[in-house]
């Protein structure tokens, strides 16, 4: 006869089998990890302490019954990654898909209470069929349960979602209320609607990956921040990307040991060209200000006229949102505008200080912009930035044109520092159509009107295309040589580390959404 104990350790071991030996091989044929296998690679080795390894479904419909797995498809847990408590949740394929029953839920929303009691942050793991259409309507409330916990969630502990296989139907909108979301290239897809509904209600053909696959969301719809090759380097970037949060809103920004040293970056007073209409890469720029190899950007490859991204200065996490001129010369159009208010949003919540980089000619025109609300959406920068309260700093390159100025972080809105560079252009809008508008009858009448165009536009460009206007109004905090950029940067955020911001009573704003 059995022992207590052996009867324990019994179940134990099944339990870590999952859906067994022949569905485990299959995962790693499909060159997928197990669920087990994500999280051993994830936490520390030897501190992941599982919760829940014993349920089991409740279900008896269609020979249900019969069909028991411990743990019911899913792992939950906590352990610490790179010494910090994190909580995780990781859906196992192997069971019955990884399809969400109502136990399977249950244990989902369980972590996510114990993520927000203990403050820290909020793993999930995603790899699931769906909801388990056997159970009905008990799965689909199982959701719902799991929906209102990540908005309960949102904004006091930080929640991220990795992508590792399917996630489709009602499943994809846990992820979207997430931080931020990474999927796996080739072995991941997320859509609400599959291929087969898609052909039978709008007669397009479209495979699984077309529709729904990681490079779909990373570059045209935004829904995925982060792509991974494989799963060892999805949860290498989890780690990355946890290293520069808080635990939770409480918390100050993570800050590892530096020495301050000489930070002077002779570098940077090479990088804007001569020509105000010459690309450069505001990536060079960012690497000039920053630690070496800091940077991590955020959705790299959607919305690229505008860079988001975290990194560390002197050692002290930071986000930094920057126009790109290197794409659409750097304007504002919607996808930029609702990619930088996301990021800003999120450093706001977790105290992480924003420095807003600027070279911007203003809002990108026409008609498909207008149509599709490049009011309501340019205004969603404009809100997340004039809400947010942790140190706010602007470095002005080169251009910053019309309304976008007063978007980018103005002194206008709330920035704590504004800075700018002898090349920074601050005005209405360029020499050449200011000129256009402004000297239109003197060029008109003019013998050569093409050559007095040319002198307008350089007279124009000397009086109101500098940063001195704006230095004199106190627009702008200072002018300063680009080499000494970072060193200003690493004084003034250090000044503003104790900042306090006191806002009007409220509910809540009401952000044009």
């Amino acid at each position: 006869m059995k022992s207590k104990t052996e009867i324990l350790k019994e179940k134990i071991e099944k339990g870590k089998l999952g859906g067994g030996k022949a569905r485990i091989d299959t995962q790693h044929k499909k060159g997928k990890l197990t669920a087990r296998e994500r999280i051993n690679l994830l936490m520390d080795p030897g501190s992941f302490e599982e919760i829940g390894a014993l349920v089991l479904h409740r279900t008896k419909d269609f020979g249900m019954e019969k069909q028991q797995y411990y743990g019911d498809g899913v792992i939950t847990g906590y352990g610490t990654v790179n010494g910090r408590l994190i909580y995780v949740f990781a859906q196992d394929f192997t069971v019955f898909g990884g399809a969400l029953s109502e136990t399977h839920a249950e244990k989902i929303c369980k972590i996510m209470d114990m993520a927000v009691k203990g403050g820290a942050p909020m793993i999930g793991l995603n790899d699931s069929g769906g909801a388990r259409i056997q159970e009905g309507v008990r799965s689909l409330g199982g959701y719902a349960d799991i929906f209102y916990r990540n908005v309960q969630s949102s904004g006091v502990i930080p929640q991220i979602s990795a992508i590792m296989g399917p996630c489709a139907g009602g499943a994809v909108y846990s992820p979207a209320m997430t931080d931020f979301t990474i999927m796996v290239e080739h072995t991941s897809y997320m859509f609400v609607t599959g291929p087969n509904v898609v052909k039978t209600v709008t007669h397009e053909t479209v495979s699984s990956e077309e529709l729904g696959g990681a490079s779909t969301h990373s570059t045209k719809s935004g829904v995925t921040h982060l792509t991974a090759l494989n799963d060892m380097d999805c949860i290498a970037q989890l780690k990355k990307l946890l290293s520069y949060m808080p635990q939770n809103c409480e918390d100050p920004t993570l800050k590892i040991p530096y020495t301050l040293g000489d930070e002077t970056r002779e570098v940077l007073e090479t990088i804007i060209p001569e020509s105000t209409n010459q690309p450069y890469d505001i990536k060079e720029v960012i690497s000039g200000i920053c630690d070496a190899d800091s940077f991590f950007e955020i959705h790299g490859s959607y919305a690229e006229n505008i860079v988001v991204g975290f990194a560390r200065l002197a050692g002290r996490s930071i986000g930094i949102v920057a126009n790109q001129p290197m794409r659409l010369a750097g304007v504002l159009d919607i996808d930029s505008s609702k990619k930088g208010a996301r990021f800003t949003r999120f450093c706001d919540c977790f105290n992480i200080p924003l420095l807003v980089l600027v070279d911007v000619p203003g809002f990108l025109p026409g008609t498909d912009q207008e149509w599709n609300g490049i009011i309501t959406n340019g205004a969603k920068l404009l809100y997340a930035l004039s809400e947010a309260t942790v140190p706010r700093i602007t470095v002005i390159t080169r251009k910053a044109y019309g309304g976008a100025y007063d978007v980018m972080n103005s002194k206008h809105i709330g920035a704590d520092m504004n800075y700018a560079w002898p090349t920074a252009e601050i005005a209405v809008m360029g020499a050449k159509g200011a000129s256009e508008i402004i000297f239109k009858k003197e060029i008109s009448e003019a013998e050569d009107p093409a050559q007095k165009l040319l002198e307008k536009e350089a007279e124009y460009a000397e009086k109101f295309a500098t940063p001195y206007l704006a230095a004199e109004r106190g627009f702008i905090d200072e002018v300063i040589e680009p080499k000494d950029t970072r060193k200003k940067l690493i004084k003034a955020f250090a000044m503003l580390e104790n900042k306090v911001v006191k806002r009007q009573r409220k509910k809540h704003g009401n952000i044009p959404l």
